[in-house]
């Protein structure tokens, strides 16, 4: 993406991006999207070890939660993963601000579907989105492409390191704008949720 470098050299450092924990759509294989499915007994604990590393972490880097603004999206899953993960700190519960613009891309009239279902419905539909995943517009959804201008536009307002939970799509698109993965492969990269994601000094890392 070429015009990585200078948001990277613009964004604020370090941030810290968790993933929600599972839930059972993400274990069934369904399009999730701003659909507000709970977290499930795998993702609780996926939450609670990502609070567990994250106050370590912390500790090691001789930072503190104070150093950073703490934000989540507004949606189910990742509120649940927040409180968790200010449990497993120790912090106080509610502390961080809300988001619209960090909820998941939506897949519109895909949601709550798998591919393979939406395959034998309407092949045509599911080759489009395969031959394209950056520039694919689901029925009454969003494509990566147009993630990916919500999120440089909710970059470019922040200016202080921050620890943000929320989604993959997100994910890809922030890892896309901050260290310029060819758009072919944003909507495929790697989204752990019993990891989570630091970039710092032009660099990711996992903890």
């Amino acid at each position: 993406m070429e015009q990585s470098t200078n948001i990277a050299r613009l964004a604020p450092t370090p941030i810290i991006f968790i993933r929600h924990g599972q839930t059972d759509w993400n274990a069934e294989g369904r399009m999730q999207g701003q659909q507000d499915i709970p977290l499930n007994d795998t993702g609780r604990e996926q939450a609670r070890r990502n609070g567990r590393e994250l106050k370590g972490f912390l500790q090691r880097e001789g930072l503190s939660h104070a150093d950073f603004e703490i934000i989540s999206s507004p949606m189910l899953r990742t509120r649940q993963t927040m409180d968790l993960v200010l449990e497993e700190m120790e912090l106080e519960a509610n502390a961080y601000a809300l988001d619209d613009r960090l909820k998941e891309i939506t897949f519109g009239a895909m949601e709550g579907k798998t591919i393979p279902e939406i395959k034998a419905v309407n092949p045509e539909l599911a080759e489009a989105r395969k031959a394209d995943k950056w520039g694919f517009v689901p029925p009454e959804g969003e494509s990566y492409k147009m993630l990916s201008y919500r999120i440089e536009g909710w970059l470019m307002s922040c200016s202080k390191p921050m620890i943000i939970v929320s989604h993959g799509g997100v994910m890809r698109v922030l890892r896309g704008l901050l260290l310029g993965y060819p758009t072919t492969e944003i909507p495929t990269l790697e989204v752990p949720q019993d990891q989570f994601l630091v970039w710092r000094d032009g660099k990711e890392s996992w903890v």
